[in-house]
């Protein structure tokens, strides 16, 4: 049974963390939010207090712990990052949610997110070379920033060192779930379409700070779901979502708090 944590008053919001990282990081984002709305977390499976999940990887057993979620919440919104974000929107396509909004949502749509990565990083987490397979994924994630472009063997002593410390460490313990599910999410590749059955209002967000691959991706997304739009953070990267600045929490806040749209 997945152990919700819940804070706040008000309207519930579920929180889908992404790959690499617990639900505790979002505690900052819960807090903000929480004279407002009661903020839902919880662990995916196979991190933090989560059951164990079931191998091989498929992404579904995310999605129906997320559907569980709802209806012990009574919840009817969600937001998804990272990683989670095709979790949410699986959702969503299910009609399990009525306002969903995604930060630096992970949705391969045709070949705007990058993943020729993904199988090289696999091999060296196999390999039980974790350094080597975080430096990978780090490189072909953050495509926009100086380390990426940096020698492979500086940026493995870089990550070696990284995984000294306490963030480091989780996501390198939690590094060969994260590629499994990237490998699922891959499945989904294909055109916006596939996605433009869902009716209810979406709010595509992510940091001006990031890759540069996640403005295309919402774009290509808002133009095909009915009820969509994109928001572009200033001074927000990938992690500004769990930093929950105000430039980050308000937009999500309103929202959240948007009267229902009138058919």
């Amino acid at each position: 049974m997945v152990q919700i944590h819940s804070t706040g008053n008000g309207p519930g919001i579920v929180v889908v963390h992404g790959g690499g990282v617990t639900a505790g990081i979002y505690r900052r984002l819960a807090g903000k939010l929480a004279d407002r709305f009661t903020v839902h977390l919880y662990d995916r499976r196979g991190r933090g207090d989560a059951p164990a999940r079931s191998l091989p990887y498929d992404v579904q057993e995310d999605v129906d712990d997320l559907l569980t979620v709802l209806r012990q919440t009574g919840s009817h919104n969600v937001l998804g990052h990272s990683g989670g974000g095709i979790v949410a929107l699986l959702a969503a396509r299910q009609g399990a949610v009525e306002r969903l909004a995604l930060y630096d949502g992970v949705v391969p749509v045709d070949d705007l997110f990058p993943t020729a990565w993904v199988d090289p990083a696999r091999a060296a987490a196999r390999a039980g070379d974790i350094p080597r397979a975080l430096a990978l994924t780090s490189a072909g994630i953050n495509t926009h920033t100086a380390a990426s472009r940096l020698p492979l063997a500086v940026q493995t002593a870089i990550c070696r060192l990284f995984l000294r410390t306490p963030i480091g460490r989780e996501m390198g313990e939690l590094l060969p779930m994260t590629l499994d599910e990237v490998d699922g999410i891959r499945a989904f590749t294909g055109p916006a379409e596939q996605w433009a059955g869902i009716g209810c209002e979406v709010l595509l967000a992510c940091g001006a700070d990031g890759p540069s691959y996640y403005p295309r991706l919402n774009e290509a997304l808002a133009a095909v779901l009915p009820h969509a739009r994109t928001l572009l953070v200033p001074r927000a990267a990938h992690d500004a979502v769990n930093r929950a600045p105000a430039r980050v929490v308000e937009p999500l806040a309103e929202f959240f708090a948007a009267p229902a749209r009138v058919s």
